[in-house]
């Protein structure tokens, strides 16, 4: 019952959001919009109709990108797609040799757009590619399971269609899933198999400074996990039956781990919107439209990465599988990045870097790590450290790895 009642009470609360939306653009445009009263209004307005919580896939909004002082048009490219994910490419116009990146987002609740701005910051020198992961509750039960080995086959068959040469990137949750792709793909001796693993906040292994994550994984059996979070897809949607995760949760309990922050960034919205400064009030929504934004996770996939990631700890103790076959992490012999935060309150630092240990074939003049100062979770892969601190960083990483290749 818990997707059917949160249904009930997203329909009826729905047309309220919808008003509080068209009142906010009357207002914009009302004669007098910048006197104190109709800001005022719209603070209410906008505020609230920014508390919504969407199932919508937001756009990407990466149309083109600066290229030593050039305006350079980008447009998205489906390279292949399954039920379950498409792999973009965000080709940009004219001819650029250059480095490509699989970027792979977390599958937790969130659409692949939570890093457009990892992605707009690869893209003046490197060619991206995106995997962008389906909201489960759009795909029809008869498409199968989706848990851990079918992800793993995932970003095997899309390094596979990227072809010799690319780089594996994973941003936080997928991190142990690259490092199996990439062992198992490294003893096939694969031709895709990536030039190097670049990975960012991911709990390769969470017995270390554990989190709030792995203390909520840690205290729950699969029984007890399946029974409080895991629900059904209600009709009318295609995906009616299919056991998920729903990334409604998933948004409650992201706020939850530091409610005050959002009370107060909230009432910065209000206070923004007020004072006139509608560039602030306008970071604000965006970063919101995005949070809000959220997707249904497959039951499967749910699950497997919290009993194994999380509380049993596969890949750290040498104990994960796929399809039967051991992950040996030994195998791989490319290259190697980690990258922590300081103040990561989600993999805490630690965690990522337990990696340069499970990947003993990798020469130590091949292996980096990095542990930025002065940030959180999301800034790992987002804002003004990214871009300034640890951008340079990746970009180095990466033309030393093709340099060393070839």
């Amino acid at each position: 019952m818990l997707y059917k009642t949160y249904e009930v009470r997203r329909r009826v609360a729905a047309p309220v959001f919808r008003l509080a939306g068209i009142q906010s653009r009357m207002l914009r445009s009302a004669p007098w919009s910048n006197s104190l009263p109709i800001r005022s209004a719209r603070a209410v307005t906008e505020t609230f109709a920014a508390l919504e919580v969407t199932h919508r896939h937001p756009a990407f909004k990466i149309e083109s990108v600066s290229i030593d002082g050039n305006e350079v048009p980008v447009h998205e490219e489906v390279i292949a797609a399954t039920p379950f994910g498409t792999l973009l490419r965000f080709a940009k116009a004219g001819d650029f040799d250059q480095p490509r990146i699989l970027v792979v987002a977390a599958l937790a609740g969130h659409f692949a757009t939570l890093i457009r701005g990892t992605i707009r910051t690869l893209l003046p020198d490197h060619d991206v590619f995106v995997v962008d992961w389906h909201n489960a509750r759009d795909v029809p039960a008869a498409a199968g399971n989706f848990g851990l080995d079918e992800y793993i086959e995932h970003l095997t068959d899309f390094l596979n269609e990227i072809g010799p040469g690319a780089h594996l990137m994973a941003v936080c949750q997928p991190c142990p899933l690259a490092v199996a792709a990439a062992s198992l793909m490294a003893e096939d001796e694969h031709p895709a198999q990536p030039a190097s693993l670049i990975l960012m906040a991911g709990p390769i292994d969470t017995r270390i400074n554990p989190g709030p994550v792995n203390r909520f994984a840690t205290k729950r059996s699969f029984t007890a996990l399946e029974r409080s979070v895991i629900t059904r897809v209600p009709r009318p949607y295609e995906g009616a039956g299919r056991k998920v995760y729903p990334g409604f949760l998933q948004a409650i309990g992201f706020i939850s781990l530091a409610p005050g922050r959002h009370v107060r960034a909230f009432g910065g919205l209000a206070k923004d919107i007020v004072r006139g400064s509608d560039s602030a009030a306008a970071r604000t929504k965006e970063f919101y439209e995005e949070y809000l934004a959220v997707l249904d996770v497959t039951a499967e996939f749910y699950l497997d990465t919290a009993i194994a990631i999380f509380k049993n700890h596969d890949l750290a103790r040498g104990q994960m599988s796929s399809r039967g076959r051991r992950i040996d992490p030994a195998a791989i012999a490319t290259a190697l990045l980690t990258i922590e935060g300081e103040k990561d309150e989600l993999c805490p630092p630690g965690q990522t870097r337990a990696a340069h240990d499970l990947c003993t074939g990798i020469p130590s003049d091949r292996k980096r790590h990095l542990l930025q100062a002065g940030v959180g979770h999301y800034g790992v892969f987002s804002g003004t450290r990214f871009e300034h601190e640890i951008y340079p960083v990746i970009r180095e990483f990466v033309a030393a790895t093709d340099s060393a290749i070839a």
